[in-house]
């Protein structure tokens, strides 16, 4: 049975899930990768990338491999075929590819598609809970080169980021921020208040959890690094951990990877300061700062 992408899905999700589903057609005839791979004139290694959804699929290369892995029945290759031409639509993103890099636009469309979002952050506020300010402030430090009319559209492409969580089938969002991170001056004193203040205000949004990782706490679960954890609606698609760095980032989805970065997450959660008590904790830093 063929699985289908849930609404708002988008393309990256719908390549994450037929990617999946030409790799249990091709095991299930026992199949190499490289007599797929053969099949439609490409390499091993490109069927690999195919089928963990990281490049875009042609509609003749997806139609010659269900012809050899024997899905002949047009009810069967309907849907596949036409999940291709899903997976080539280009997300909202697209026209600000020249003001993205190339490793950080698979994750707006993991972020499009996901159904729970965890995140642990200790250098900034996450950019789901930004102001516009504070993001304008972030951006313009991360690049001291950067045009005014770049800078604009990045922001943009932040607040465009954040109405997932204003759509009725958006995810659920749990994020636990370091306390460094909520004292670090980004864009002067009043960025800050007022990007402490909007974290208050979100504090009551059913579909946000908010804790704070406090400095007492000395050393803990994630002392390697900010890092967030994807999990999607389709049972076919894994959680998937996204680690950033300067100059690139890493997409991690083999089980044991993920559960080890669960793992900490989970420690981070029980660690933190409760979600009930966030409020408070953010009033108390308003305060001091």
């Amino acid at each position: 049975m063929v699985t289908t992408a849930q609404p708002g899905g988008g393309p990256t999700v719908r390549r994450m899930l037929l990617g999946s589903q030409l790799r249990r057609l091709r095991e299930d005839r026992g199949i190499t990768r490289e007599e797929a791979g053969y099949s439609i004139r490409a390499s091993e290694s490109k069927i690999s990338r195919l089928e963990l959804g990281r490049v875009s699929f042609k509609e003749r290369d997806v139609a010659d491999l269900l012809s050899l892995y024997g899905v002949t029945n047009e009810d069967e290759r309907g849907p596949l075929l036409s999940l291709v031409r899903e997976a080539n639509t280009p997300g909202w993103w697209h026209s600000f590819t020249d003001v993205l890099p190339n490793w950080f636009q698979p994750y707006i469309g993991l972020e499009e598609a996901a159904s729970l979002i965890r995140t642990y952050e200790l250098q900034f506020v996450p950019g789901l809970l930004q102001t516009e300010e504070y993001a304008r402030a972030v951006i313009m430090d991360g690049s001291k080169s950067l045009d005014q009319d770049t800078i604009e559209r990045r922001v943009g492409v932040r607040m465009n980021r954040q109405l997932i969580l204003t759509r009725p089938d958006g995810p659920k969002l749990w994020v636990v921020v370091d306390e460094a991170a909520l004292r670090r001056p980004i864009g002067g004193p009043k960025v800050l208040r007022g990007q402490l203040e909007h974290l208050i205000s979100m504090c009551d949004q059913p579909s946000l959890t908010l804790q704070v990782m406090p400095f007492r706490f000395g050393g803990h679960a994630a002392e390697g690094g900010a890092f967030s954890i994807l999990r999607f609606p389709e049972a076919d698609l894994s959680d998937v951990v996204y680690l950033e760095h300067l100059v690139s980032a890493i997409y991690l989805d083999k089980r044991e990877e993920v559960e080890r970065y669960m793992e900490a997450m989970n420690r981070l959660s029980v660690d933190s300061v409760p979600p009930e008590r966030t409020a408070d904790a953010l009033y108390s830093i308003i305060k001091e700062t």
